[in-house]
């Protein structure tokens, strides 16, 4: 009787051992399970900030390109700008010029008409005096 029972209780431990080593085989195999899932899950994460930061730098060199065009232009703009108001001075000298020449001109014609109402006097006196 004690053999039987040193045998029933040999079964039970080893029905209870086999019980407890499919639950922790499970366990085991839930727990890989889960650690895979954790990583294929990190190397996404990780694979989505590499492609963020690819492209944060190329937005950032693109920044740069852009503000030293925006500064290239703005420098262009400036350059014009002192360009244009040099010829708006020019064309003011000129039209100032313009003015001074055409008062001068006006003298002149009056001078003239002046000189010649002058001289047809003169040469019609000159023709009553020979007459």
């Amino acid at each position: 009787m004690v053999f039987k029972m040193d045998e029933v209780l040999k079964n039970r431990i080893l029905i209870i051992l086999a019980a407890l080593s499919v639950v922790f085989f499970f366990g085991t195999l839930s727990s890989c399970s889960s650690a895979m899932r954790q990583k294929a899950a990190r190397d996404k994460e990780m694979a989505a900030r590499l492609a963020l930061e690819e492209r944060m730098s190329k937005f950032s060199q693109d920044k740069s390109t852009l503000e030293e065009r925006a500064k290239a232009k703005e420098k262009e703009a400036q350059e014009l700008k002192n360009t244009l108001e040099a010829a708006k001075k020019a064309l003011l000298q000129d039209q100032m010029v313009n003015q001074s020449l055409k008062e001068e001109l006006e003298k002149v014609t009056k001078l003239k008409d002046a000189l010649e109402e002058n001289l047809k006097e003169a040469a019609t006196g000159l023709k009553r005096s020979r007459r």
